[in-house]
């Protein structure tokens, strides 16, 4: 069925069971025609966001760009990251209300855009002092995502295994091999390829990993990370992870004149 300006998707109490079970939900057409291609011009002519990116390099030395950023505000990432059908999600997902921590960029060129290792966000955010895997993530494609061009691969069912060890792999924190092999072996290895507008929720320990881009073809991806409000950071200066969303409604992305984002977003400076 034709998706128009005002049938929006969310989330329901299946895709809650799916996202406990698996460790991720799909949600295709998250966002309709319209909403994709005002996101991805605005992105790809983003001054600001061309300036704060910066390249993180795999083990064979291909490197992908992101920009990211920790404050919510009116410009058009945000608007999506504070829009009722996500953050209604997200506060299914979580069991109760949520908070931003962070929103992210993903520039993964045709040639050039490098692969990520195996990893668990939450092997990140562990450091940055949160006491709890109470989070998630929110990848939207903002172009095709395929095995070609490196599209995300997820353990299904490995947040089931807890936190995991990292350290370093190239530039990159990597789960600790011996153990993703021994998952590898008893879990299901998916391939998670979407169409432009598509939306993955995925949680904070679910094993993810993709493919360097070696296609004709970008891959680029919007990404906002949520945690359950009550699991606060104890260190580090996060603000907005220990703040109430400003949610707006879902037609606000299209109707808003806002486009890039502004310097002041307190941009991640490598």
């Amino acid at each position: 069925m034709k998706q128009n300006k005002m049938d929006y998707k969310k989330l329901s109490s299946a895709d809650k069971a799916l996202f406990d079970s698996d460790g991720y939900v799909l949600i295709k057409g998250m966002l309709n025609a319209e909403e994709v291609k005002k996101l991805y011009a605005i992105a790809i002519n983003d001054e600001v966001i061309n300036t704060k990116s910066f390249d993180r390099g795999d083990a064979n030395g291909l490197r992908t760009k992101l920009a990211l950023w920790y404050s919510l505000g009116e410009d058009v990432y945000s608007l999506l990251a504070r829009s009722e059908r996500i953050v209604e999600g997200v506060r299914l997902l979580l069991d109760g209300e949520s908070a931003h921590f962070h929103s992210k960029l993903m520039q993964k060129e045709p040639k050039v855009g490098g692969a990520w290792e195996w990893h668990q966000d939450y092997g990140y955010w562990y450091r940055d002092g949160f006491l709890s895997p109470q989070m998630l993530s929110v990848l939207t494609a903002l172009s095709p995502s395929t095995k070609e061009n490196g599209c995300l691969q997820v353990l299904k069912g490995s947040h089931l295994a807890g936190r995991i060890e990292h350290g370093f792999s190239g530039e990159q924190v990597g789960a600790n091999q011996e153990r993703v092999d021994e998952l590898l072996k008893n879990l299901e290895l998916v391939f998670v390829e979407m169409e432009a507008g598509d939306t993955l929720f995925f949680h904070s320990n679910t094993l993810h990993r993709s493919d360097a881009n070696l296609s004709d073809a970008p891959r680029w991806s919007l990404i906002s990370a949520y945690n359950l409000i009550t699991n606060k950071p104890y260190k580090g200066n996060y603000p907005s992870a220990s703040e109430t969303i400003n949610v707006v409604n879902d037609q606000t992305l299209l109707n808003s004149k806002n486009e890039g984002i502004q310097e002041d977003a307190k941009f991640l400076v490598k």
